[in-house]
């Protein structure tokens, strides 16, 4: 895995994904399958743009899925080598999926990303699932939970930072921080919690919900600034 992650989130068209490549972003996340928010395309757009992208950023998967041969599978359709789990997904479902990455034949690596929903008083349940999912992800991606929605992604809304930074402290795997973020807050975000990735969705778009270009140059140069000078990435 190359960090830091700088990563954006949910693009509607190929003009999108192209501006978001030029912007020196290291991430574009496809998010699918979702239980609340609909997706921005479709399965099969998505796909077609996945295979436009230049080698240079990655794609990733990002859904709510939970059962790691479906997980698997669409992974397979959408040709994307990494991918963010934000369901409820079981540890036997994540070693499933584990040992199908490590059975196939492709040459490119798979990542498993998994999320921490942070929440008001679910600090203990963070520790529980980082500590028995540790073995079978690569990584882990703290992000807000919103009770008015039940939505645990692209939120608009930031959580206690303080809380990513004692997960990224106990974790033995690489913490991207997602939640609220934007171009005014995410060298904040990176100072505070010692991260090693940032992911936005809501906070670089315009009104209407497309991608802002003068946003994610912002968001991204801020970025790599504040790692450059907290993280040392």
């Amino acid at each position: 895995m190359t960090f830091p992650v700088i990563q954006i989130a949910g693009v509607r068209n190929w003009d999108e994904a192209a501006m978001i490549s030029r912007s020196g972003a290291t991430h574009i996340g496809f998010p699918l399958r979702l239980d609340v928010h609909p997706p921005d395309l479709r399965e099969a757009q998505a796909a077609d743009i996945i295979h436009q992208l230049p080698p240079a950023i990655r794609p990733v998967l990002i859904t709510y899925l939970a059962q790691a041969t479906e997980i698997y599978e669409l992974t397979q359709q959408l040709g994307c080598t990494i991918v963010q789990l934000h369901g409820s997904v079981s540890v036997s479902e994540l070693d499933k999926l584990r040992r199908m990455r490590q059975s196939a034949s492709s040459a490119a690596p798979f990542e498993i990303w998994k999320s921490l929903v942070i929440k008001a008083g679910n600090e203990p349940e963070l520790f529980h699932t980082l500590h028995s999912t540790t073995p079978f992800v690569d990584a882990f991606i703290t992000d807000t939970f919103d009770a008015a929605t039940g939505a645990s992604g692209a939120t608009g809304k930031t959580h206690d930072w303080h809380v990513t930074r004692r997960l990224v402290a106990q974790s033995s795997r690489p913490v991207i921080v997602a939640g609220g973020l934007n171009p005014g807050n995410v060298a904040e975000a990176i100072r505070i919690t010692g991260a090693a990735g940032v992911d936005v969705h809501t906070g670089v778009e315009d009104a209407d919900g497309h991608k802002d270009p003068l946003l994610v140059n912002e968001f991204v140069e801020n970025a790599k600034e504040s790692f450059r000078k907290v993280v040392g990435l």
